[in-house]
């Protein structure tokens, strides 16, 4: 059992399935920059909100590296949750030339920046999962966590009102650009059930 919340196949199940969301959502992202992007093998996990930090410092993130990070709560289907954008800070000014933002964006640019790329990421990464799990989300507005912090200060400023989740993390690359950044999944531990339900029809 994985954390005592999902068996192996389940697991299995969870990780095909967003694998084929959060590749849609990296189309997506390759189609609107005309870029070629990277992705990593979703890596499925139960965590603690003071664990992420660490996974994501584990898999390949520095602890002392300028980040910032863009969360959106979703729900629907008995399921609720909230995606996680991070980036690093380097990433800025070669995002803006790619979306053809000014070159050396101010501070409200680079917000709407920010915005728009965790608009298309995060849409197109939920609108996949609801899609192959047969349910419709409802999600809020983007919302940014911080800004030119570290991993752990910037998850520490969320107020997280879970004990532990299952979290599904990917990580996607720009060739030839810097660009470098981790999509968190995050569902709350008492959606898991209705999660389990759902996996378990797709199994049969």
């Amino acid at each position: 059992m994985l954390g005592n919340l999902l068996t192996e196949d389940q697991r299995d199940c969870l990780q095909e399935i967003t694998n084929v969301a959060m590749g849609q959502a990296g189309d997506r992202l390759a189609r609107l920059l005309d870029v070629f992007v990277v992705l990593s093998i979703p890596h499925v996990s139960v965590l603690k909100p003071t664990d992420i930090a660490m996974a994501l410092q584990s898999l390949n993130r520095q602890s002392d590296e300028a980040v910032f990070g863009v969360c959106q709560g979703f729900i629907g289907g008995g399921l609720a949750g909230e995606t996680m954008l991070i980036f690093n800070d380097t990433d800025y000014d070669d995002l803006a030339r790619l979306l053809k933002y000014d070159s050396n964006p101010d501070e409200k640019a680079r917000y709407e920046l920010l915005m728009d790329t965790a608009n298309v990421l995060n849409g197109a990464c939920l609108k996949g999962l609801a899609e192959q799990l047969d349910i419709h989300f409802s999600f809020g507005p983007p919302m940014l966590l911080g800004q030119h912090c570290n991993i752990t200060d910037l998850l520490q400023s969320t107020n997280m009102r879970w004990k532990q989740a299952l979290v599904v993390e990917i990580n996607y690359a720009i060739e030839n650009h810097r660009i470098n950044c981790d999509l968190l999944l995050v569902i709350a531990e008492n959606s898991v059930p209705g999660l389990v339900e759902k996996l378990n029809y797709l199994l049969d």
